[in-house]
């Protein structure tokens, strides 16, 4: 009889195999909406479907005028509500109350777990559904409303949309948001079980590769021309006028310098008429979004009220110097100097001067444009996927009693 020595006995130490979950996401924003929670909403989705979840996504029906996406959005079971359109925003629709319409739905089909992306009528009635059935529930912080009340004479609404918004994320059982400040602002401010939760970006998608001498020539920029831009809502909350005194700075010292604004909204007839040289472009997505940022040389952004502003690292992952103020994504990876320029907020005039040093500084420029390039190698949306799952993985697990989960 042959003997075989404990020693001699390898064991691997597997990880437990993954679950298939059913998955509930609510949502008042996807594609082809264009905004930065709708993408990386997508993205998310994206995640959980390769993982093999069974995701069901529930959202307002969009506006006739939008052009459904080619490709590269996750085709998933969608549940379609009512709509109505979103003030100031008319190519976008916010949910109306559903409360009895999810109850009967997920009461048919019970999912493991309810996320919730945005906390408009829709999201509330997702909530307070899930609180009816005994769901565990997650949620995103993703948009600061009550950062937009300056900007459109909200002031005196600004302490009851906080006391709405605490009271909504205290009633879920996490609350995912994107940086550690936005995390520690909050818990200030009374919010509970918060826990963050990055964004990615598409590195293969967003790349300097994607540069394009023809598109500059219809900017009237030529190769070796300095080409400032900005991409999102031409929208007073994104803090505009701030960028336009950037480039005029620029301008005075380098006359050829050109002005590239991607994106459209409320503000494009004022700033048309303050830089009636600017170009432009419009709303741009998918590799057409990508070549205008590749395009640039210097990314200016100076909004104070994202909650991360995706835009900033697909801007750095497109190989773009970026300007911004120290908040959001930009205060999160940006180490001034070395990946890109910070000024403290609302220090307009700081943000000037470092997008003046940055335009006349090339091999400056350039060598943070690098740097910028390589710091978003890091931010994968495989790896967020990943933590978005342990969230959501967390919350069912705290649940008191179990249900079984998807096969």
């Amino acid at each position: 009889m042959n003997t075989v020595d404990a020693d001699d006995i390898l064991v691997d130490d597997l990880p437990a195999p993954r679950h298939s979950r059913r998955l509930a996401v609510v949502t008042e924003t996807y594609p082809p909406e264009v905004n930065g929670v709708a993408m990386s909403m997508a993205r998310v989705v994206d995640g959980l479907n390769r993982r093999n979840h069974d995701v069901q996504l529930i959202r307002p029906r969009q506006s006739a005028k939008l052009t459904p996406p080619s490709s590269g959005i996750p085709a998933v079971d969608e549940v379609l509500t009512k709509g109505l359109p979103v003030p100031l925003y008319p190519n976008l629709r916010m949910g109306v109350p559903s409360k009895r319409a999810l109850v009967k739905l997920w009461s048919l089909k019970r999912p493991d777990v309810v996320h919730i992306a945005t906390e408009g009528p829709l999201g509330w009635s997702a909530l307070q559904a899930a609180q009816h059935l005994a769901l565990p529930v997650t949620s995103d912080y993703r948009t600061n409303f009550h950062a937009y009340g300056k900007h459109y004479r909200l002031g005196l609404l600004s302490k009851p949309i906080m006391g709405y918004l605490r009271k909504f994320h205290n009633r879920c059982d996490a609350t995912m948001v994107p940086t550690e400040a936005m995390r520690v602002l909050l818990a200030e401010r009374g919010f509970e079980r918060l826990t963050v939760v990055g964004r990615g970006v598409d590195t293969q998608r967003f790349d300097p590769a994607r540069r394009n001498d023809k598109l500059r020539a219809r900017w009237s920029a030529g190769p070796d021309d300095l080409v400032l831009g900005y991409v999102g809502r031409l929208a007073p909350e994104k803090n505009l006028g701030v960028v336009l005194a950037a480039y005029e700075a620029v301008k005075a010292e380098q006359p050829r310098a050109r002005l590239v604004l991607v994106g459209d909204g409320p503000m494009r007839a004022e700033l048309a008429a303050r830089a009636p040289e600017a170009h432009f472009a419009g709303p741009r997505s998918g590799d057409d979004l990508a070549a205008h940022y590749a395009g640039l040389d210097l990314f200016l952004f100076a909004s104070l009220t994202e909650t991360f502003g995706n835009v900033t690292t697909e801007a750095m992952a497109s190989g773009c110097a970026v300007v911004a103020f120290d908040s959001a994504a930009a205060g999160e990876l940006i180490h001034s100097g070395q990946n890109g320029w910070l000024a403290g907020p609302g220090r307009e005039s700081d943000f000037v001067a470092a997008a003046r040093m940055a335009a006349l500084d090339g091999a400056a420029r350039r060598g943070v444009a690098e740097a910028a390039r390589e710091t978003t190698r890091r931010l994968d949306w495989g790896d967020i996927t990943t933590r978005f799952e342990a969230v959501l993985e967390g919350a069912i697990g705290r649940t008191a009693q179990p249900f079984e989960t998807a096969a």
